[in-house]
């Protein structure tokens, strides 16, 4: 029996579980749900995401709305699709998409659930400095993330982890963990398990106002926000009315000082004061310029000892509460 299935995704995330699902044999790929084309790069050329790439290479239908709606649903019910596998889509699925499968909707989430709901669960565990992680393959209901689980993997995260790097080991753990349910749950085998709701935690959207690092705070939770955000928004801090970019950093002991305040400068780093320990930053960008390692970027450009970085406001990524949206807007 062959079972009729659609994807939806837009990031390359997903792109291992969809493998997965397009080389089952018991599997009929109805379509490809993905983001439209959007403008992108310094050009701002329109290109397609790496979902809606992948699924043209393919030939694999592809479905781009701006934004579902009960046409949608109508379309998947004539479909006669049985499953939807949803991995970074970026859009929320209402009721009459959900009901409109046969098997209803399951999604891969990178986190190990309860813990952080939302849509930023790598940057999550690395911005808390959380040592494990993982993948966890729920039933899509309204609530956030909030589904039974039919599965879940865990990876540890390596000290040299940033977002990129770990995002694609998620992606490949993905595929694996859906490589062992899938044929459990087109068999209707698979009983998902309720989650632990009181344990929840939730993660927001990034902003571009997550960027400025706060020198109050300790050295160590600094190192694992540069890491979390890296890329975008990235971590910045001012000097001179210049907005400077840290592209990686870590933290080491040290003695009390000024928080914000340059304590040395050289091949290794730049060491700042924090409010606890210091924090060395080893990769720098100037604006216009390209990110270099610490010894280049000051060959170019003066950092003194003992000027005192001004501090910014660092909202928090994850919270035990969801976040509201005045929060995130």
């Amino acid at each position: 029996m062959r079972h009729r299935v659609v994807l939806l995704g837009s990031d390359e995330i997903a792109l291992p579980a969809f493998e997965v699902v397009r080389s089952n044999p018991s599997v009929t790929l109805v379509a490809v749900y993905s983001q439209p084309d959007r403008p992108s790069g310094r050009g701002q050329e329109v290109q397609s995401n790496p979902v809606a790439a992948w699924a043209k290479s393919h030939g694999i239908p592809l479905r781009q709305p701006e934004k579902l709606t009960s046409a949608d649903a109508v379309q998947l019910q004539s479909d006669e699709v049985a499953l939807g596998v949803v991995m970074a889509y970026g859009q929320i699925l209402k009721e009459d998409f959900l009901a409109a499968p046969a098997l209803g909707l399951i999604n891969l989430h990178g986190s190990l659930l309860p813990q952080l709901r939302g849509a930023t669960p790598v940057e999550g565990a690395l911005a808390l400095g959380y040592t494990t992680t993982g993948v966890s393959l729920q039933q899509i209901v309204r609530q956030l993330d909030a589904g039974p689980l039919h599965g879940s993997a865990s990876l540890t995260i390596e000290s040299q982890d940033t977002r990129i790097p770990l995002r694609q080991r998620l992606g490949v753990l993905a595929g694996e963990l859906l490589q062992h349910t899938l044929p459990q749950i087109l068999a209707q085998a698979s009983v998902p398990i309720p989650q632990e709701h009181a344990q929840a935690t939730f993660t927001r959207r990034l902003l571009r106002t997550d960027a400025p690092l706060d020198f109050k705070a300790a050295a160590v939770v600094l190192a694992q926000r540069i890491k979390a955000l890296a890329g975008w928004p990235g971590s910045t801090f001012e000097h001179q009315g210049v907005l400077l970019k840290v592209g990686a950093a870590y933290a080491v002991a040290g003695t009390a000082a000024t928080p914000g305040e340059i304590l040395a400068q050289g091949r290794e780093g730049v060491r700042i004061a924090c409010g606890q320990g210091h924090l060395v930053c080893t990769h720098l960008q100037r604006p216009g310029g390209k990110m270099l390692p610490a010894a280049e970027f000051l060959a170019g450009y003066r950092l003194e000892v003992g000027t005192v970085l001004a501090s910014g406001v660092m909202p928090e990524l994850v919270s035990a509460q969801p976040f509201s949206s005045r929060k995130t807007s």
